[in-house]
């Protein structure tokens, strides 16, 4: 795994799946609000002016001097839930982002939301 403290220079990093083949570039890290643990990373694909960020879970992924692997396959990636690169993702959401990737979703015990970005 990786050590959270260092999000900072893992922002810009090519985000890689197992084969190697590049999904996109690191924009940011979304952490589950109830645990503090990064879970996803909000990851730029597309083309110049047709960019948007897709969500990628955390879950297994290893860091690399050059890159961010995750342990998910690129066309997967790819299709995920997204949102423009200067928007937010919102709270309902969540719940698809999720169920896309078949991973469980609970709320927060007070009924907040579930990620938050940093």
């Amino acid at each position: 795994m990786f050590e959270p403290e260092n999000l900072r220079d893992w922002v810009g990093l090519a985000v890689v799946d197992p084969t190697g083949d590049k999904i996109g570039t690191l924009e940011s890290i979304y952490f589950d609000t109830s645990s503090d643990v990064p879970s996803f990373a909000a990851v730029q694909v597309g083309i110049l002016g047709r960019t948007r960020l897709v969500f990628v879970p955390l879950d297994g992924a290893l860091v690399a001097p050059k890159h961010l692997k995750v342990q998910f396959d690129k066309k997967l990636a790819k299709e995920a839930p997204s949102i423009e690169t200067d928007g937010e993702l919102e709270a309902q959401r969540e719940q698809e982002l999720f169920a896309y990737y078949r991973l469980p979703y609970t709320l927060g015990t007070g009924g907040e939301r579930r990620l938050g970005r940093r």
